[in-house]
């Protein structure tokens, strides 16, 4: 028999951040980035690491708006932008390349986006192989990319996988026609599965597929629908997402309201309905919103407690330097983040010149780093060891008050030493983590930031 926790749901339903990073985006503090105090931090870390690293590129282009999306995209039918957007990141890379005292060990790469798949086979090509040119690529490295299947023909990935790509992740969200049309994505199960089956032909080894709970007229038999048909894919992984619901940050999410949306209480229903299938089907959860074979490489990682998680989402590779190209793209030092200018034409303006194009970082103290690796390892672990003497007192006194609300719902257990998640508390993951966030308890604020909790 189920456990009715409808009353934690509606209890905590509340806006709070995702976690891809701590601090998070909206408590940085911009005016203390300066482009070299950026590039020696790098620099110390790509010594200190010998010299390797991950990379993220945007590509931010896309031909059609899937009006449930809240990344930064540009929709364009104009392919012209392609060449001008290539030859724009190579440079960026290029000045970071300058200043390497040696050459780069690059163990991931990811394109995401935007619509990678909207760029064409041949100027992926001139992308990865001016990244990885006088770099070392060593064998197990992890070249991963998000396609939208409409977009893809079977010479991307051909083409990717000729300089690298192994890995794959396919945008699905729900296979419902009624919920496609509402959030504006018409994508069948064959034309998914013709994409699923070129990248196994080609040499992809990893497939992730995101999923997405809480769409506007979405169900529980639709939830079902799609799980049940991911059968006959057969992927190694599973994101299953949550809806961010942020109309007033994304525009397109203003095509439906509130009342096309499920509550919290129907939303719960959709997650357990998904997760349970999944189980069935043999895949064992990681950390929030993610699923894997029990051979996976993630999922190994998760049971020896290697797995790691950024700004890309859950990894197997632990680099401390990650290097964000391209419009909005975001680059961890592990002391230090900065972003890239969000709009197209002026991050391109500025590479041109020569000049960063940074809008807005943040330098980690000592005690962001501190509660950057507790959330961490609660977000990949489920667990972590308390370092109470190295944090604020004051702020160590409200955070074990919430922490001892979140274990009377039996969410988690707590002492002076550790706090470990329950099963229970899996769900509510970001809520724990809240906990401990003490730049949002210093500056709380009633403008609308973040998407619900659940």
């Amino acid at each position: 028999m189920k456990e009715d926790i409808s009353h934690l749901l509606l209890k905590y339903d509340t806006a709070i951040p995702r976690y891809t990073s701590y601090p998070t985006v909206p408590y940085w503090q911009p005016e203390t980035i300066d482009p070299e105090k950026w590039m020696k931090s790098v620099l110390e870390t790509f010594e200190s690491e010998h010299g390797e690293l991950s990379i993220y590129i945007h590509l931010p282009f896309c031909e059609n708006l899937c009006t449930f999306c809240a990344c930064n995209k540009r929709i364009t039918k104009n392919h012209k932008v392609e060449d001008r957007y290539i030859t724009t990141v190579l440079k960026e890379w290029s000045m970071y390349r300058e200043r390497m005292p040696f050459k780069p060990v690059i163990r991931e790469i990811h394109l995401g986006g935007g619509t990678p798949t909207f760029f064409s086979p041949e100027n992926l090509v001139k992308l990865i192989s001016g990244m990885t040119k006088n770099s070392i690529v060593p064998d197990d490295h992890e070249f991963s990319v998000e396609v939208h299947p409409n977009y893809t023909t079977e010479g991307h990935l051909i083409a990717l996988n000729e300089v690298g790509f192994n890995r794959i992740s396919l945008g699905v969200q729900d296979f419902d026609p009624e919920v496609q049309f509402i959030i504006n994505r018409m994508q069948s199960f064959e034309k998914t599965e013709e994409v699923v089956a070129w990248a196994r032909k080609h040499g992809f080894n990893s497939m992730n597929i995101d999923l997405v709970y809480g769409l506007p007229k979405q169900t529980v038999q639709s939830v079902e629908l799609t799980v049940e048909r991911l059968k006959q894919l057969k992927p190694e992984r599973i994101a299953f997402y949550s809806y961010a619901h942020v109309p007033w940050k994304s525009k397109g999410q203003r095509r439906y309201t509130e009342a096309d949306l499920p509550g919290a209480t129907e939303k719960w229903a959709m997650y357990q309905t998904g997760r349970e299938l999944l189980l069935k089907q043999g895949f064992v959860p990681i950390g929030m919103d993610h699923f894997a074979l029990p051979e996976d490489k993630l999922c190994v990682a998760a049971s020896e407690g290697t797995m790691h998680r950024n700004f890309m989402g859950y990894t197997t590779t632990n680099n401390k330097l990650i290097v964000g190209l391209g419009a909005s793209s975001i680059s961890d030092s592990w002391n230090a983040f900065v972003q890239n200018d969000k709009v197209v034409e002026d991050y391109e303006n500025k590479i041109e010149k020569g000049e960063w194009p940074f809008v807005t970082g943040h330098y980690l103290n000592g005690e962001d780093l501190i509660l950057r690796k507790h959330i961490l390892d609660l977000m990949c672990k489920g667990m972590a060891i308390l370092d109470a003497g190295r944090i604020d007192q004051d702020f160590l006194k409200s955070a074990l008050e919430k922490l001892s609300q979140l274990e009377n719902d039996e969410l988690l257990l707590v002492d002076d030493k550790s706090i470990t998640i329950t099963q229970k508390g899996q769900m509510f993951i970001r809520n724990i983590a809240a906990a401990l966030d003490a730049r949002m308890w210093r500056k709380s604020s009633e403008e609308k930031i973040f998407s619900k909790a659940i």
